[in-house]
């Protein structure tokens, strides 16, 4: 079963359409990176995969649940990162993740432990009693990391988790997550405009302009841009040649 399979997914502000019949599928252990530019509608995919919009037009099913008509059901399979900082800059690590666990109805004891097992996995128990306006951005990340994981998800959404990191910062979050795929079979949908992020064993979705350019293993990407490396096809399928490095 898919963890998450979107089909004919059709969004507009007004009379703006910004997403057009989007359909794709993450399969559980799968690292698949949503590669678009800026603006491509990343962010508007993201906020409808959460329902953070009503998805009218099309249909969104994480772990076979249809979200318009199981929310509950469907959202309970899933963790998220939003591009913008979420957590509360005054609270300890700790305390942050606590908030969460109870928002997701972990009893105290369970929520202490999965807090400190999941701050521990990205390297930062021995500051959990510290406050995360101390922390620099790729900690933060890392935090917002954790705390997604907190209630177990089975699959897991981050948009543009890397922005503004430095490179050892943007190597500790891909590795960390890719690691959660392999071991764990945890299914991920990364959204970056960052083709850096793609490795080898990553699916790729390309999106511009609202349209899904090309699915596929990046041998198939490579394929469907008639070109040698995954820079000058993404240029080729979405005519976008300032595609930026880190």
């Amino acid at each position: 079963m898919p963890a998450l399979e979107v089909s004919g997914l059709s969004h507009a502000y007004g009379a703006r359409r910004v997403l057009h019949e989007v359909s794709l599928r993450v399969m559980p252990g799968e690292f698949t990176v949503l590669l678009g530019p800026n603006g491509a509608g990343k962010s508007t995919l993201f906020a409808l995969l959460t329902r953070l919009f009503d998805a009218r037009q099309g249909s969104i099913r994480i772990f076979g649940a249809e979200l318009r008509r199981q929310p509950g059901l469907a959202l309970a399979q899933l963790g998220v990162v939003f591009q913008q900082p979420t957590l509360d800059p005054d609270l300890s690590l700790r305390q942050n993740l606590a908030y969460s666990a109870a928002l997701h109805g972990l009893g105290r004891a369970e929520a202490r432990a999965r807090t400190s097992e999941e701050l521990a996995r990205v390297e930062l128990a021995h500051r959990a009693e510290e406050v995360v306006r101390g922390l620099s951005g790729g900690q933060r990340r890392r935090v917002e990391i954790a705390r997604a994981l907190l209630p177990r998800p089975r699959l897991l959404l981050l948009d543009e988790p890397t922005v503004g990191l430095d490179a050892a910062s943007r190597a500790f979050v891909l590795d960390h997550v890719r690691r959660l795929c392999q071991e764990e079979g945890l299914a991920v949908l990364w959204a970056t405009h960052l083709i850096d992020e793609v490795d080898a064993a990553a699916r790729v979705v390309v999106l511009h302009q609202g349209h899904v350019r090309a699915a596929g293993t990046v041998a198939e990407i490579l394929a469907a841009g008639g070109a040698g490396t995954l820079r000058e096809a993404f240029a080729r399928l979405t005519g976008e040649t300032r595609e930026a490095g880190p």
